[in-house]
This record gives C-alpha cells, sequence and structure tokens, in this order.
C-alpha cells in the first residue's frame, strides 16, 4: 500500500466496508472530477490588473435606493422589489405576525421577524450580484479555493491555523459596496479579481466571502461565521477527505439548512490525496451523509445542493466549479431562493404553534351541552316546578274553602319561616357554592372541547377567553334565575277564565253552610218549625260541595299549571343560553376564527403544503 493509500485509510471517515461494490464507479457518477494529466484550467497567475485591495473610497459603486446599485456593467437587474409566489409569502407572513402579536410569545415569533427584516434589507441592495460564502472547517483549503478562482491571493493560506481571522470579500463587478457593508466587511478585506482572466464575464455580479472556521477553538471566529451565513445569498461548504463526516459541521449547520439546498455547494477538495477509486466512495458516502441530513441533492435536473469534488491546490476540478457558479449567478435568482429557503425554514419552526391536530372548533352538539349545563347551574327544571307548583297552590288558594285558608293562615303564623321550615330569606348555605361550581365546570368542559386539536399557545387563548368571559357569568345567572322566580314583578300568575266561576261556586258552597247553619240555630232557639234534615242537608251540602269544588279545580289547573312551569322553564333556558352565548361562547368563537385566520395565512406562509385540519 502506498503511503497517499496509507494516509487515506487512516484518516478516511468513510463508513464502508471492504469489499463492499463500490457505486457510481464511473467518472460521471463521481461528479465533475478532472484527471490530475489534464489542464487545470482558469490558471491565473501573477497578481497584476485589478488584483489588491478596495481602496475604501466606494470603488465598488453605491446603492441607489431601488435595489438596483449605481454602477458597474452587466445585464440589468431582475427588479427592486420581489414579485410572485415569494411576495405573496412574505406579504402573509407579514400579516400572520400581526395576527399573532398577543398570541404568541415574541421569542418564538423573533426568528421569522428576522426573516422580514433581512427581506427589506436584501431589497434595498443590488439583486443583480449574488454573495456567495465559502465555509469549512480547519485546514479545509477554504482560502486556497477563493484564490484559486479569483486568479489573485485574496486570502492568507498557511500552515499557521487559523489562516482566516475574519470575512474576507471578493467582488467580480462594481456595485457591490451595499452588500458588503450590510456584511460588515471593511474596505480594508475587500478584492478585486484577476482582470482579464478566463470566467469573469460569466462571473459577473458575483460577490465571494472567505469565512473563519467554523469549527475555531476561537468563540469571536466561529460568531463571524453564524452571523455571515445568515445573511449571504448561498454557501459553499468546503470539506476534506478527513473531516467531511464531522459531527459538528453535519449537526450545527447542514441539518439544520437542510431548507436551503438550492442555495448550497458542497465541494469536496483535496482529491489530489485520495487514489483514484476512493474519490467515488467519499463522494457517495458524502451524498448518503447529506441524504441523512434532509439535504436534497440536485441531481438528474431536480432541484437542490450541488457536490463537487476538485483539488484546489493542484486546479483540477476547479474549471468546473467557476461553470457551475458562472450559471448559478447569471441566473440572478439566488438572493430569492435564499430568501424562499428562509421563509420555508421559520414555516417549519412555526408548524408546532398554528398546526393541530384534526379538525378544531365548537360543534353545535357541545354548544347545546353547554346551554344543558348552564340550564341545571341556573336551575331551570326546578323554577319551572316551583313556577308550576305555584300556580297550583294560587289555584287551591282561591277555590279553598274558607275554613281551610284559615287554617292556612294560622299554621303559617305557627312557623316562622313558612311552609318550608327555612329562616325567611334565607337560602340553603350549599346551594349558591353549587351553583357557582356548575358554571365553571359548564366552562372547563366547553373551553377544552373548543381547544381540543388546536395549537397550544392557541389553545390557551381559548381557555383565557372563556374564562375572562366566565367571570360574572354566575351572578347574571342568579340574576336570572330571581326575576324567573317572579317574573310578573310581584303580580299573581295569570288565572283561566273558569277561575271566576269556581270562586262563585266555592261562595256559594259556603253560602249554603252559612244557610245551613242559621237554619239550624233558628230552629234550636224556636224561631221556626222544627225539621232537622232540611237544614243538615243544606249545611252537608255546602260542607261536601266546598272540597268538591276545590278539588275539582286542582284537577282543572292541573294543565294550565304545567304549561306555565314549563313555559318559565323556557324562558330561563333561553335566558341563561343567551347569557352563555354572549360571555362565553362568542369569545370563544372570536378566538376561533382568528385561528383560522392564522391558518389561512400560514398555509400561503408554507407554500401551501400545511395539511387540512
Amino acid at each position: 500500500m502506498s503511503a497517499v493509500e496509507q494516509k487515506w485509510d487512516d484518516g478516511l471517515i468513510a463508513r464502508r466496508v471492504a469489499g463492499r461494490a463500490v457505486r457510481g464507479d464511473t467518472a460521471a457518477d463521481a461528479g465533475p472530477v478532472r484527471r490530475a494529466d489534464e489542464p487545470a484550467g482558469g490558471g491565473r497567475g501573477g497578481r497584476g490588473g485589478r488584483g489588491g485591495y478596495d481602496d475604501g473610497r466606494g470603488g465598488y459603486g453605491g446603492y441607489d435606493g431601488d435595489g438596483s446599485g449605481d454602477g458597474g456593467d452587466g445585464p440589468p437587474p431582475p427588479g427592486g422589489t420581489y414579485a410572485g409566489a415569494l411576495k405573496a409569502r412574505l406579504d402573509a407572513l407579514r400579516d400572520l405576525l400581526g395576527l399573532s402579536a398577543t398570541r404568541l410569545d415574541p421569542r418564538t415569533v423573533a426568528e421569522a421577524g428576522r426573516v422580514l427584516d433581512e427581506a427589506a434589507a436584501r431589497q434595498r441592495l443590488s439583486l443583480r450580484h449574488t454573495v456567495v460564502a465559502i465555509a469549512g472547517a480547519t485546514g479545509s483549503g477554504k482560502s486556497t479555493l477563493i484564490n484559486a478562482l479569483a486568479g489573485v491571493p485574496v486570502s492568507e493560506t498557511g500552515l499557521r491555523r487559523p489562516t482566516t481571522a475574519a470575512p474576507i470579500a471578493c467582488a467580480w463587478s462594481e456595485g457591490a459596496a451595499g452588500l458588503l457593508d450590510r456584511l460588515g466587511i471593511p474596505g480594508r478585506l475587500r478584492r478585486r479579481p484577476l482582470a482579464g482572466g478566463d470566467g469573469d464575464d460569466a462571473l459577473r455580479g458575483l460577490v465571494l466571502v472567505d469565512l473563519p472556521d467554523h469549527d475555531s477553538a476561537l468563540t469571536a471566529h466561529r460568531d463571524q461565521v453564524d452571523r455571515v451565513l445568515g445573511l449571504v445569498d448561498a454557501v459553499i461548504w468546503v470539506v476534506d477527505p478527513e473531516k467531511y463526516a464531522d459531527a459538528a459541521l453535519h449537526e450545527r449547520y447542514l441539518r439544520p439548512l437542510a431548507t436551503h439546498a438550492e442555495v448550497t455547494f458542497v465541494v469536496l477538495n483535496q482529491i489530489d490525496r485520495l487514489p483514484g477509486d476512493a474519490i467515488h466512495q467519499v463522494l457517495d458516502d458524502l451524498r448518503r451523509l447529506l441524504d441523512e441530513d434532509g439535504v436534497a441533492l440536485g441531481e438528474h435536473g431536480e432541484p437542490g445542493a450541488t457536490v463537487l469534488a476538485l483539488s484546489a491546490l493542484t486546479g483540477e476540478g476547479v474549471p468546473e466549479l467557476r461553470e457551475v457558479l458562472g450559471a448559478f449567478v447569471q441566473d440572478q435568482h439566488a438572493a430569492t431562493r435564499r430568501l424562499s429557503a428562509d421563509v420555508d425554514a421559520a414555516a417549519t419552526r412555526l408548524r408546532p404553534v398554528y398546526v393541530g391536530q384534526g379538525r378544531p372548533g365548537l360543534g353545535e352538539r357541545s354548544r347545546e351541552d353547554f346551554t344543558a349545563r348552564l340550564a341545571v347551574a341556573v336551575g331551570a327544571t326546578a323554577a319551572g316546578e316551583a313556577a308550576e307548583r305555584e300556580w297550583r297552590r294560587n289555584a287551591g288558594r282561591a277555590c279553598g274553602t274558607p275554613w281551610l285558608r284559615l287554617w292556612r293562615w294560622y299554621e303559617a303564623l305557627r312557623t316562622p319561616g313558612g311552609r318550608t321550615g327555612e329562616p325567611a330569606g334565607t337560602t340553603p348555605p350549599e346551594e349558591e357554592p353549587t351553583a357557582r361550581q356548575r358554571v365553571e365546570h359548564a366552562v372547563r368542559v366547553v373551553a377544552e372541547e373548543a381547544a381540543r386539536g388546536l395549537p397550544a399557545p392557541w389553545a390557551q387563548a381559548v381557555r383565557e377567553a372563556a374564562v375572562r368571559g366566565a367571570r360574572g357569568l354566575p351572578e347574571a345567572l342568579d340574576e336570572l334565575a330571581a326575576n324567573a322566580r317572579d317574573p310578573q314583578s310581584g303580580k299573581r300568575p295569570l288565572r283561566p277564565a273558569w277561575w271566576p266561576v269556581a270562586v262563585l261556586a266555592q261562595a256559594s258552597m259556603t253560602l249554603l253552610q252559612v244557610y245551613g247553619g242559621l237554619w239550624l240555630v233558628g230552629q234550636i232557639v224556636g224561631l221556626l218549625e222544627p225539621g232537622l234534615m232540611p237544614p243538615v242537608l243544606v249545611m252537608l251540602a255546602g260542607i261536601v260541595g266546598g272540597p268538591l269544588v276545590e278539588w275539582a279545580c286542582v284537577v282543572a289547573a292541573r294543565g294550565p299549571a304545567r304549561r306555565y312551569g314549563q313555559e318559565t322553564e323556557r324562558r330561563l333556558r333561553e335566558a341563561a343560553a343567551g347569557c352563555g352565548r354572549a360571555m362565553v361562547l362568542d369569545p370563544i368563537a372570536t378566538e376561533l376564527m382568528r385561528y383560522r385566520e392564522v391558518r389561512e395565512q400560514y398555509a400561503t406562509v408554507s407554500g401551501g403544503r400545511t395539511p387540512t385540519g
């Protein structure tokens, strides 16, 4: 085994079993890898021409306010504003955050707000420039690659690590000053490529940014990487055969940025250190790892990340990268693709707070159950029964015998609390707490049913709306119940038309008793002729007829009394239902309507991929 093969076998994290058949054993499968004996192309030896430092005096042009830049050459920009689906999604995201401002924790929507801010900031700058960051681990060859692309020593290379301490930019055309200011790259770290070299026209509009090492031991360097990655239009990840499977790269960057596959390039550098067959193996394993990260690969004409293999040191594969970059830059859609990917990522992060399970809402059955529970809490059935008893009692009083009324009056005097034996004007101590507990239980049940299937923040908003509305509900129901007990404002219930006849009949029976008694007394004192039977029969007719008239009235009053009680119960049920609807159901419906609005907006933000529910 050669020294190169031994080094690759010891350091490669390929996870391949010896002897396993190698997929893609052709150069086509391996990607655009040039043979070692082919010319590297794109050579730019020398430091002359337009290379060197930016003078910091506006040499890159300025920004004229419409997103087009103020100078430079090349084709006109596609426009200073976003259009089509992206504009609709940004508008929907802005509306979504506005509708959710009082419902969600500001920290939950902070990232989505940052996307809107970055969209506005990027829109104000040149859309004909494409900002591409070159990122990688220590020793991956980032600086060597950007130097090879530019043809001038843009970034310092060497054995000392880390070499790149701050982002360094190289722009292929004028008018990128605003973009570089946004990235926070000072004029002393701005470069220009070698003038007149191969690929200058194809790369016109490109701005390459060499980043510090993402695995640097210095926290400031890692912070710089994270900051710039959030601002650029695309990223070239440079990996080497030894650390392409590094967990820090995949877990911290590639996996979270899986939605940004269309603006992602993954370049396997230093292939000159690998034997021929090993290149295909490493590329296959790299693609497998990217697939596990959820990064779609742009193969067979499908959109996704571009995977290339090259050697920045020898120039092998660099022309292919320059060609791919040129097509990418000339398309002039990198900024909108990056922003669209940012919106996708924001929608994915927001999904748990906007998408629930099933079809949330408050059905008719839940409303009816809530109304029934309020009717129980307000005592609608008991009030109806009490009204029926009162009706029948009034019938008995109006049609009863005078002697029975005197007896009832006497009993009432003997019992201070009335017929119930309870102190007058008091309520059983357990009645009010029980009614309140029933109301609270009814509100909790309907709130839980309405919140079922909602995301946690919106379910909480529904519960809070129900609780706020129910704060005065027990008192309102108590007032309704009090009014139902005395619906006539102190007047007795209405009486049927036959009641005067019954009263006249009862009076007649009383007169018969009085007449018979006086007749009998007259016979006893000798004022009248003796004859016991006639006065006794008259008195007996009055004595028996009075209770019979009273009984007949009680029987006849059952129907009207029942209807009166049912009407009282219905009136109290409707009043309780109206009170519950206004104080609890309507606020719940308002929250559910607000949630439906945000769901519609979220569906637009997510590109219509939100499942119904």
